[in-house]
C-alpha cells in the first residue's frame, strides 16, 4: 500500500467518473414513478415486428453458413 504523507483517507464515496452521481441526477430528474392513464401492454406475440427481423436474420445466417459448409466440402 502507497504511503499518504497527509495522512488523508481516501472517501470511499468517491466515484472518479461520477456516473453515479450523473445517474442519481437522471432519476430524480423524473420525479419517480409516473402515471400516464392507460397502460401501455408490453410488446408481446401481438406485435411481430422485431420478432420477424430476427428470424429471417437467423435464416439468412444459417443459409450463409450451409453454403459455406457446402463450398467447402465440394
Amino acid at each position: 500500500m502507497a504511503h499518504n504523507p497527509q495522512g488523508q483517507q481516501p472517501d470511499p464515496n468517491n466515484d472518479p467518473a461520477g456516473s453515479t452521481q450523473m445517474f442519481r441526477a437522471f432519476v430524480d430528474e423524473g420525479g419517480g414513478p409516473q402515471t400516464r392513464g392507460p397502460q401501455q401492454p408490453a410488446a408481446s406475440a401481438a406485435t411481430p415486428g422485431p420478432r420477424i427481423g430476427l428470424i429471417v436474420g437467423i435464416v439468412v445466417a444459417v443459409a450463409v453458413l450451409a453454403g459455406v459448409v457446402w463450398l467447402a466440402v465440394g
